[in-house]
């Protein structure tokens, strides 16, 4: 059976989970998003991922700046949805908004709850170095993802994976897993069950600051920070060949053998020296330039043994 479901996301993340519903012949009554944002060089506004997607199939989209307005709210309860899908909406839903629709609301959340709630799950569990993470769907209460659960999809995270590419896999996975729940909702045969009360971590936003490596880090950390930063914001460190101290963003890397003063250049295919250990790096990008493989990036940055990044 066809639900009547309204639709709250934003980032590309979400846009497979919209595609699904469509494609498993829902009723998309609304979609709501954040508003357009400033991107490019002219910096002019710019409609999100799911904006887009929604104005292609022609369904009224609407971009409160807040849930807190009472005509807000009216306009949300007035579409009289079966079920509202949340994946990565961006504001927080009060109680009068998640009680609107007839079965409530339902979250996409990419991790593998309790651990993880909050805003940055991905690039969390790839920073602290977890070897698995997964998708969930959960019916949403007032709490920071804190209601309880109804389905869930695990996947492995490789040791030299990135958060971007966990992020693609998590929301091929996550449409697959809500078009589920919803025909699941619609014979009257989903479950919840409460999330366990041990092991809760929250995956805040990330910080600028946290961007800067840090070489006197174990290569471990070192390696995940790159890692869980890529593609953004892209963790960053400074060398100088020549023409004074460029930042360099560090894309892809993986562990590597030897030692040395931290930051410290240890062969001629850009093996660094940490903390303990060392990282090779793999893929990095130069201030207004594209991604580059290392050698490429060699070539016109000398950056050979005994060299110092920092």
């Amino acid at each position: 059976m066809a639900l009547r479901v309204v639709f709250l996301g934003t980032p590309d993340f979400a846009r497979p989970v919209l595609a699904e519903i469509l494609g498993q012949g829902h009723e998309v009554a609304a979609v709501y998003t954040r508003p357009p944002a400033p991107a490019g060089r002219g910096m002019e506004l710019s409609p999100s991922p799911v904006h887009r997607l929604a104005d292609g199939f022609g369904i009224p989209v609407f971009t409160p700046r807040s849930f807190r307005d009472a005509e807000v709210a009216d306009t949300f309860a007035s579409l009289e949805a079966d079920v509202a899908v949340v994946v990565a909406y961006g504001l927080i839903l009060p109680k009068v908004a998640l009680e609107a629709p007839r079965e409530g609301c339902l979250n996409l959340h990419a991790s593998l709850l309790p651990r993880w709630r909050g805003a940055a799950p991905i690039q969390r569990a790839v920073m602290a170095g977890d070897a698995e993470t997964g998708v969930m769907v959960m019916r949403m209460e007032e709490g920071l993802d804190t209601g309880p659960v109804a389905m869930a999809e695990r996947l492995a995270i490789g040791p030299d994976m990135t958060a971007g590419e966990v992020h693609d896999r998590l929301s091929v996975l996550g449409a697959d897993l809500m078009a589920r729940a919803l025909a699941a909702l619609s014979r009257g045969s989903l479950s919840f069950v409460p999330q366990a009360e041990a092991g809760v971590t929250y995956a805040r936003k990330i910080d600028k600051a946290e961007a800067r490596i840090d070489w006197s880090q174990p290569a471990a950390a070192v390696h995940n920070q790159i890692r869980g930063l890529s593609p953004f914001p892209g963790a960053w460190f400074e060398a100088d060949w020549g023409q004074g101290p460029q930042r360099v963003k560090a894309l892809r890397s993986t562990l590597a053998e030897g030692a040395g003063a931290p930051g410290t250049v240890l062969d001629e295919a850009l093996a660094v020296a940490c903390g303990e250990g060392a990282v090779r790096l793999i893929e990095v990008q130069r201030a207004g330039k594209a991604p580059m493989k290392v050698p490429e990036f060699l070539k016109g940055a000398g950056l050979g043994r005994g060299a110092t990044l920092s």
